[in-house]
């Protein structure tokens, strides 16, 4: 597409060296989230400690974005990332930007290699569907977070390619990743992190900045593990998933087992420590009843409190035969050798102790921003899988 500048909404026309001259999407798709250009500040240099001496805020059960290469392991607390965005990294010596759209649920990590170059990311402060977009600082091209391809400027149509991860519990990284690092709340940032913003956002009736029509085949707001595959996209509805923790299925051709654990929480807090009417407003009125609030709360109500759930997804072969999972006595197990298996895809004890599956790269997004990207999504209910 081309556009001459006088059709670029106004949140466009300053600040940007990017071609808006060459885009994929119509602009009138892309809207200002509140913030400018990286007025959501991205981490550029992340600092870590080891994950066997945390420090005391983090709980068992919190949500971390977890991501290995090459035996090395770092976990990304949601709570952190909820306020960021992105961290641009470099993990088992390859580049990385590990991202997380929270309107969207969207976590995934992405190589930040594209045509012999490394390439930066931030935010641009704008939305399309709801969804992240990035920029890069070497051509100011913008990206779409869900995926990852340009759709402005010089790199429109290119994409990035996405790397395998997860998102569990911080008990769960610990168990399976002793030796792993811990991003720190070192991020130079003022922010409060034990405050995630958001606040109950996934009980919501609608997503917020989202004026697109939602796919009435799930609740807007409904976890979904999502796939693609060439084109072809999958949802498997966490209600789902909650009920039938291992589900062994073929897509696009493809063998795969899905794991579902039910301990990890929301990062989106419940409010339920504010006066009612408290939050939305301004005012010195609101200031004195959140400081209230505040000061008459213990630390633990700072804290998300309901478990929602995460996945994993696995290529099921290993050297030429294709396993089937279950859970047994709450362990999983494969049916062919009876093998013990963790969450991370590793044979703990049995016949293939020391196995590990091959990870396949997957979302736990929001139903609307999945269908809103895949609107020829197939969903996957207990009839069709015969559960």
């Amino acid at each position: 597409m081309e556009v001459g500048a006088e059709e670029l909404p106004q949140f466009m026309r300053s600040g940007w060296t990017t071609d808006f001259s060459k885009h994929s999407v119509s602009y009138s798709e892309i809207r200002s989230g509140g913030p400018g250009k990286d007025g959501i500040r991205p981490i550029d240099s992340p600092k870590f400690v080891d994950a066997f001496e945390p420090p005391d805020y983090m709980r068992p059960d919190e949500a971390v974005m977890v991501l290995e290469i090459g035996g090395d392991a770092r976990a990304y607390p949601l709570a952190i990332m909820i306020g960021h965005e992105i961290v641009n990294d470099m993990v088992g010596g390859v580049p990385v930007t590990v991202t997380y759209c929270p309107l969207c649920n969207s976590a995934v990590v992405f190589d930040r290699r594209l045509d012999g170059r490394v390439l930066d990311f931030g935010t641009t402060g704008n939305l399309r569907n709801s969804d992240l977009v990035m920029w890069d600082r070497q051509t100011e091209s913008w990206w779409q977070q869900i995926t990852g391809e340009a759709i402005v400027g010089e790199l429109t149509g290119m994409k990035l390619t996405f790397i395998p991860s997860q998102v569990l519990s911080w008990a769960n990284f610990q168990q399976v990743y002793p030796d792993g690092k811990l991003l720190t709340r070192e991020t130079g940032s003022l922010r409060n992190y034990d405050r995630p913003p958001y606040a109950s956002y996934d009980l919501s009736a609608r997503p917020f900045l989202f004026s697109g029509q939602i796919d009435p085949r799930l609740e807007a707001l409904e976890r979904v593990f999502s796939l693609e595959f060439d084109g072809d996209a999958i949802a498997y509805p966490f209600s789902v998933l909650a009920q039938h923790p291992v589900i062994n299925d073929t897509f696009a051709g493809r063998d795969l087992v899905i794991f579902f654990v039910n301990s990890t929480l929301t990062p989106f807090p419940d409010d339920d420590i504010f006066p009612s009417g408290v939050g939305g407003g301004g005012g010195e009125a609101v200031r004195k009843a959140i400081e209230t609030a505040i000061a008459e709360s213990s630390p633990d109500d700072f804290l998300p409190s309901r478990a929602v759930g995460s996945t994993a997804v696995y290529n099921p072969n290993v050297n030429g035969q294709m396993l089937t999972f279950s859970v047994q006595s709450g362990i999983i197990v494969d049916d062919q050798t009876g093998s013990v298996w963790d969450i991370a895809g590793r044979a703990v004890s049995g016949p293939l102790e020391g196995t590990r599956l091959e990870p396949l790269v997957h979302g736990n997004h929001f139903w609307f921003a999945w269908a809103a990207f895949f609107p020829d999504t197939a969903v996957r209910t207990a009839e069709d899988l015969g559960l």
